[in-house]
């Protein structure tokens, strides 16, 4: 028995044979047409084309962020500069299948070299060169397999039209050697809540039949597991499962302490989603998906809409409205387009938006449109906030606009550092776990080579965490969290201990997090909390809050 490690999507667990996905198409050979140049011109925009025309249908089946995704690579299909790369290579006399490699491959190496979440959309082009080219040769695409029974699929990566369409009866699981948190494969895993882990190391080395066991909680892949392993993760399948389908009732510790669950979201279509898993609001809504890929700002009446979808879904309910957090791995060159040598501690999040204030006073007069025609609460909060003079320039422009509960995001040390100060002004606190975490412990959480340091169990991280939360107290203003930290179960209750009043997080975690909040009182939260802050560091710090939650340190602490 061998294990093997990723980054885990989710909380579930999977157990079943590896089927693997089949290896892409060669590169074509680099040699002259016998073609004219009319003919290989007409071949190359036929099949580019016809894989637009599959993509958008395959999107419009899928619905949801798989027809966005799916959609935007119908876009890249025919992209007037790639096309122009094509028949730039066509005119050297190229064959079609060369061109279109050669030029998807350009375009690849310049989004990689980018990082973040562009590098991470290289992935994409990759499917769809693949898919022109087997279309010009007349042969399938690479897609998911069909081994006939449940599998656990093995790939390098998934392809967002593959993702988009996976028979969820039939794959047990996914494992990808490439990809990471924020890639199309993890974003499509988390939406149709399918056990994932990606990143991982050795992937290639797993043949079709294998069985393996998939914990996405651990980021463990284990290979031919011992019978008694299998048992233990057919019951915990068993336990989620009923723990899904549980009724759903607001959070709350197990002394009645209410501990509001709310979604992340990225956009207004998943909203009716998020509620029926028992989202009780909206703690983090991240509007830079409405602005990404455009040339042009959205106009306030293309926001509005948005905005007006998205609180009509939530009436009554708190909606968290981040504004436009744009700059590090989401550049837009209408915002931003100067070099950045180390953009994630360059002009980004607030400060891109003072220095295009019409960009910020725009999406503020949109919101407070939406607000005025809608029922739900809406809050609207700013991103890398790390002044007290940057929240109160926030809460002077934002009630410029009406909007009546404006407040900001802890994400940098010094804002956790200054939080009794910034509380002062602020009318609330949200902490964004996964940037706190880059920023405290310095390791940019894109770079798979500091991954290890990306763990917000850190107790550096905690002790900011817990000065947010005292500050909170000390002022009466609420402190949220929506870093996926609040999606971990364990990690939620000692967040709360550390003075967290509400918790935001993907959908697919809620049932689970309910479910653990269940277990504690405050007394209990607060008593793991301080287990896992006198720790060293963040292994320690979460095996000390796993010890912690045993009844027989219970009962000591409390004797």
């Amino acid at each position: 028995m061998t294990a093997f490690q990723g980054i885990g999507i989710g909380q579930g667990v999977a157990v079943g044979p590896v089927a693997r996905m089949a290896d892409p198409l060669p590169a074509p050979a680099d040699v002259a047409s016998t073609l004219d140049l009319a003919t290989e011109t007409e071949r190359a925009n036929t099949s580019l084309a016809a894989v637009a025309r599959e993509l958008e249908a395959r999107g419009a089946a899928a619905g949801g962020a798989a027809r966005d995704v799916l959609e935007a690579q119908a876009m890249m299909a025919e992209d007037p500069t790639l096309a122009e790369e094509i028949a730039t290579r066509l005119a050297d006399g190229k064959t079609a299948e060369w061109a279109v490699h050669a030029a998807f491959a350009s375009f690849r190496d310049q989004l990689a070299a980018m990082g973040g979440y562009l590098g991470e959309r290289a992935a994409d082009l990759d499917d769809v060169s693949q898919r022109v080219i087997a279309d010009l040769m007349g042969v399938p695409a690479p897609g998911v397999p069909s081994p006939g029974h449940p599998f656990i699929l093995v790939a390098r990566d998934l392809a967002p039209a593959d993702t988009a369409l996976l028979d969820l009866d039939l794959v047990l699981g996914l494992v990808t050697s490439d990809g990471g948190p924020t890639s199309h494969t993890a974003i499509l895993a988390r939406e149709k809540s399918i056990v994932a882990i990606v990143g991982v190391v050795g992937a290639a080395e797993l043949t079709d039949g294998t069985t393996l066991v998939v914990d996405a909680a651990t980021g463990e892949v284990t290979v031919d597991p011992t019978p008694e392993l299998v048992a233990a993760t057919e019951q915990r399948i068993a336990d989620r499962l009923a723990l899904v389908n549980a009724p759903v009732v607001p959070g709350a510790l197990a002394d009645g302490t209410p501990v509001p669950l709310l979604a992340n979201l990225g956009s207004a279509e998943h909203a009716d989603a998020a509620a029926e898993l028992g989202a009780e609001g909206v703690g983090l809504f991240r509007t830079e998906f409405l602005f990404l890929d455009q040339a042009l700002a959205p106009t306030v009446e293309q926001q509005r809409a948005h905005y007006e979808k998205l609180l009509n879904a939530f009436p009554g309910q708190k909606v968290v409205v981040r504004v436009l957090d744009a700059g590090a791995d989401k550049p837009l060159a209408f915002l931003n387009d100067a070099h950045e040598d180390n953009p994630a501690l360059g002009l980004r999040g607030l400060r891109a938006l003072r220095a295009s204030e019409d960009i910020l006073r725009e999406q503020l007069t949109a919101l407070a449109q939406a607000d005025a025609a809608t029922d739900a609460d809406l809050w609207v909060m700013a991103p890398m906030v790390s002044t007290v003079e940057e929240t109160k320039y926030f809460m002077a422009i934002a009630a410029e606009y009406g909007l009546k509960t404006p407040g900001v995001m802890v994400e940098v040390p010094s804002s956790a550092l200054l939080a009794d100060r910034v509380l002062a002004h602020a009318g609330f606190a949200s902490i964004g776990t996964n940037d706190l975490t880059q920023y405290t412990l310095a390791a940019d959480r894109l770079l798979g080579s500091v991954g290890a340091f990306q763990d917000p169990w850190h107790p550096a991280v905690l002790r900011l965490v817990q000065l947010v939360g005292e500050a909170g107290q000390h002022h009466g203003k609420p402190v949220g969290i929506c870093g996926e930290a609040a999606a971990d179960p364990l990690l939620a209750v000692v967040l709360v201990g550390l003075g967290a009043t509400t918790l935001s997080m993907s959908p697919s975690a809620l049932a689970d997090v309910r479910h653990s909040l269940q277990q504690y009182t405050l007394d209990d939260a607060r008593r793991i909390a301080a287990a896992a802050l006198a720790a060293d560091g963040a292994a320690e710090a979460r095996a000390a809050a796993t010890a912690a939650t045993t009844p027989e340190m219970k009962e000591a602490t409390s004797s």
